[in-house]
């Protein structure tokens, strides 16, 4: 007997957002996509999702073979402030050092200004009396001590406690130590600072610890539950999305919670990278460079994809507190389509950072938003209609934005509501330009060399203007746009990382020595995977000149201190334009393990008649002033056939998302539903 044909396997990907919970649902090379608003326990609002995208689809939730996800737990906990109750163990006489920080000023030129309160309060920092030295160790901990402190510590009520002991990256024997009493002790999470960040600078290292293990009760929480939750209905377990642009299994993440920090932003530059990958034929198919550019309910975060590769960094910020790991680098600006707009005490109209956020939203969601928004904005410019349904669901009151945005132009002094609905779009615009520039001129990329992604709720309908206030080329709006973040969780590698200092020059290092050391790395990460036969393993260094204070990351494929202070030279070159001749120093180790995940294929169909009517919208004009009132065709887009285009003014319609097509522009299907934009001079060059 002939065995049935084999069938590809049915995947899901669930983003948590602000305001809404993106759902990605991949059956037999069909798309289905769900959006319904996040909830206060996030994980209903996953469940919620994957029934009605299973709805959708005509599956049953205990079909699905893969479940991968990704959620904003962790940077909530820190933006609320609504962590674990955490203690910190240190060094006798570091007690502060969380406090102390660094001694650069938040605004330089605020007399009353303020630090952000360090995670842990006074009261729950404790120092035990042992040192380490970069040499090794001095004073060995006395474990009845450690008991002793594991008192006090219960005595707090701690819910977590982070341990990171002077000089631990270099000799973790004491802090090892200090950390297996304390779990034997305590019936709480305990973070250790040789397995969080094994890198020198004392306050960063000891402020990511304190980042773990105050939001490791929460991830540990949340992954129960929603593992719990799954395993009812029949949905495996989830693999959770990690700020370095890899998922991991839930029990791998709990053990590193640090890594979610920045989960949701990752996956949406993973999904642009994987649907921009054919978005320009006059360079490598598989491997394109793009500004990805996600804009949703609450904010715009803005990276950039080389050669195939998002740009990563190992530095980042969060309400004022460090985290020193391996993530996706993202430039976060406070400008989303629930973004509230206000009019500041000088009369200058602003947008942002506060949120209407999903409940009650923006006035137009009829659910008592009473603030304009620049959704609401995009409602009266005629971008999005009243006959819209945002997330298929939700159907629009345009009288209620229409009233908001009036009284907002009475308070700026504007003629009426469509003149500051046009106000409110281009400052939220100008903020978002600012951020593409962040993340390209700032870092010595040109914006022309790139394609611009476009997606989230709102990113399509703000592309184009984007694009042409910085000269760019050509506009992606990938296929499932508006849920795009999970659709990249399909698209994502496996991926864990390891670092280790070992400060010293590098015409000194010794080789042998060297490997030694990434041989124990590389041990570490393999670990870590799922199917460590199958992972591809990646070397790298931070170096620096010698006197500098910040390092460089380069490649290492055979570990020779000329090769590496080649390619030091090289990349300092690219990014500061000149090279030093002062000896080159070896700052940290790193190890990367991937397993390739594989893109699941999607079949575009479109056809019938994809125009839907018209209606007037609003534009603006070459000399910038409140806009010109257009005819604009209204498409749905899913009609939309390969090859197929569109010229603006137009406007296509999808149930989590709306794109834009302004006068002058011309959009063309490709293959696989993409959307390809390009300004009229320039389309004869798509």
């Amino acid at each position: 007997m002939t065995p049935p044909p084999a069938t590809a396997p049915t995947r899901i990907g669930v983003d948590v957002g602000g305001t809404f919970t993106d759902v990605v649902l991949v059956v037999d090379g069909d798309r289905y996509t769900a959006k319904v608003p996040t909830t206060a326990d996030q994980s209903v609002g996953v469940l919620d999702g994957i029934e009605k995208a299973c709805d959708a689809a005509g599956v049953d939730p205990a079909d699905i073979d893969a479940f991968a996800h990704a959620m904003t737990v962790s940077v909530n906990a820190l933006l609320e402030r609504n962590g674990a109750k955490t203690a910190l163990v240190t060094t006798a006489g570091f007690r502060d050092v969380l406090e102390i920080a660094r001694q650069d000023r938040p605004d330089l030129y605020d007399l009353n200004v303020t630090k952000a309160d360090p995670l842990v309060p006074r009261n729950r920092r404790f120092e035990i009396d042992e040192r380490a030295t970069t040499e090794g160790i001095e004073q060995r901990v006395d474990p009845d001590e450690v008991r002793d402190l594991a008192s006090d510590i219960a005595a707090t009520d701690a819910e977590s406690v982070a341990v990171c002991l002077l000089h631990a990256y270099a000799h973790p024997e004491n802090e090892q130590r200090v950390a297996e009493i304390l779990r034997e002790e305590l019936a709480v999470p305990v973070s250790a600072s040789h397995e969080v960040l094994p890198e020198f600078r004392e306050f960063e290292r000891t402020a990511t610890t304190a980042v773990d293990a105050y939001v490791t009760p929460a991830i540990e929480g949340y992954l129960t539950r929603l593992t719990d939750q799954a395993t009812d209905v029949g949905v495996p377990d989830p693999r959770v999305m990690q700020a370095n642009g890899g998922i991991a299994d839930s029990e791998t993440v709990s053990d590193h919670a640090v890594s979610t920090t920045l989960s949701g932003p990752a996956a949406g530059v993973v999904g642009a990278a994987a649907t921009a990958a054919d978005a320009d034929a006059t360079t490598d198919a598989a491997a394109p460079s793009v500004v990805t550019f996600d804009m949703g309910g609450t904010s715009s975060d803005v990276s950039l994809v080389r050669d195939g590769q998002a740009e990563r960094t190992t530095e980042a910020e969060i309400d004022g507190i460090p985290i020193w790991t391996p993530m996706v680098d993202v430039t976060t600006v406070g400008a989303g389509g629930g973004s509230i707009a206000w009019v500041d005490s000088g009369g200058a109209l602003r947008v942002g950072p506060e949120s209407a956020g999903a409940d009650p939203g923006p006035a137009c969601y009829g659910r008592g938003g009473d603030r304009p928004t620049v959704t609401d904005a995009n409602v009266v410019l005629g971008y999005i209609g009243d006959d819209t349904a945002l997330g298929g669901e939700l159907t629009l009151d345009v009288e209620a934005a229409h009233a908001v945005l009036g009284d907002l132009a009475r308070e700026a002094d504007l003629p009426d509501a469509a003149a500051a609905a046009r106000g409110v779009v281009r400052v939220a615009n100008a903020t978002m330009t600012r951020a593409i520039r962040s993340a390209t001129v700032e870092r010595g990329h040109d914006p022309r060399e790139f394609d611009l992604v476009a997606f989230g709720g709102a990113g399509p309908m703000h592309a184009a203007a984007l694009a042409a206030d910085l000269d760019m080329d050509r506009v992606v709006v990938p296929a499932p746009a508006g849920v795009l973040s999970a659709y990249g969780l399909l698209a994502a590698d496996e991926t864990h990382d390891a670092v280790r200092t070992v400060t010293q020059p590098l015409a000194d290092s010794d080789p042998e020595a060297i490997d030694a050391i990434y041989d124990e790395l590389i041990e570490s990460v393999l670990a870590d995977t799922s199917e460590p036969a199958a992972a591809t393993i990646k070397r790298a260094a931070d170096c620096r000149y010698d006197g500098q204070s910040f390092e460089l990351t380069v490649a290492v494929d055979d570990f020779l201190p000329e090769s590496v202070a080649e390619a030091f030279d090289a990349a300092h070159e690219r990014a500061y334009g000149y090279t030093l001749s002062a000896p080159v120093e070896l700052v940290n180790l790193r190890v990367t393990a991937t397993i390739e995940g594989s893109p699941p294929e999607i079949d575009h169909d479109g056809g019938g008649n994809a125009v839907v009517g018209s209606r007037e919208a609003v534009f603006p004009t070459a000399d910038g002033d409140t806009g010109a009132r257009m005819s604009a065709t209204i498409y749905d887009r899913s009609k939309l056939a390969a090859e197929a285009t569109v010229d603006g003014p137009a406007i296509l319609k999808q149930a989590e998302s709306t794109t834009v097509v302004p006068p002058d522009w011309r959009g063309r299907i490709r293959g696989d539903g993409a959307l390809v934009m390009r300004r009229d001079e320039k389309v004869r060059d798509q």
